[in-house]
């Protein structure tokens, strides 16, 4: 058995979107099932996302504390934000969120992996990033607001990190993927080397080099 996610398209006999946001809009739509049925389905249609797992020269990773308000919790985050615009290459959006929000470039960059979110109720595709070879970017630093005016900012051994995540004191979805991938992606034989090109086609959000 091959073992991959792979291409399907059930039919849709009606939608609708009862709801549109600046970002994000929630779609309605009626499925047809394997036995004929038809089921409604309600999910949230997203533009998708990066993110950055840095990682400097001492083994630590770039972390961010932000406020997220449906949690109504503070949570340890890696740089991550959305793909504006469509059929953005995923690495610029990367590279731009991570001098965003921590001020700092990277000269090695690889996929880290690929993941949909809650792929049961939104269609979130998120890109995840390796970066190495950390520095200060130059200039001046990016304004930030909201949430994010009241970010705390840390880097983290990256053992103590995998080790928060299983005992369960790290939550956000990016930061506990990116964290065990890496550490999965060293005990394997091919190491971090085998890891995918920074411009590894994306099947799930298609962009232009």
């Amino acid at each position: 058995m091959e073992l991959q996610d792979t291409p399907e398209e059930w039919r849709v006999v009606a939608t609708t979107t009862p709801f549109q946001g600046n970002k994000t809009s929630v779609r309605t739509d009626d499925v047809v099932m394997p036995d004929g049925t038809v089921a409604r389905r309600d999910y949230q249609v997203h533009p998708g996302s990066v993110a950055v797992l840095a990682l400097d020269d001492q083994d630590r990773v770039l972390l961010l504390k932000q406020y997220r308000h449906p949690v109504r919790q503070k949570l340890w985050e890696i740089p991550a934000g959305l793909l504006d615009v469509p059929g953005e290459n995923p690495l610029h959006a990367a590279q731009r969120e991570l001098y965003e929000e921590a001020h700092v470039k990277a000269e090695d960059w690889r996929v880290l992996t690929d993941v949909y979110t809650t792929p049961g109720g939104c269609d979130e595709a998120v890109r995840i990033f390796l970066a190495r070879g950390l520095s200060e970017a130059e200039g001046e630093r990016y304004a930030v607001s909201e949430e994010e005016a009241d970010m705390e900012l840390a880097r983290v051994p990256l053992d103590e990190l995998v080790w928060g995540v299983l005992a369960g004191e790290l939550h956000n979805n990016c930061l506990v993927v990116g964290v065990l991938s890496l550490a999965a992606a060293r005990a394997s034989s091919g190491g971090v080397a085998a890891l995918r090109a920074a411009d590894a086609g994306w099947p799930a959000r298609p962009f232009v080099a």
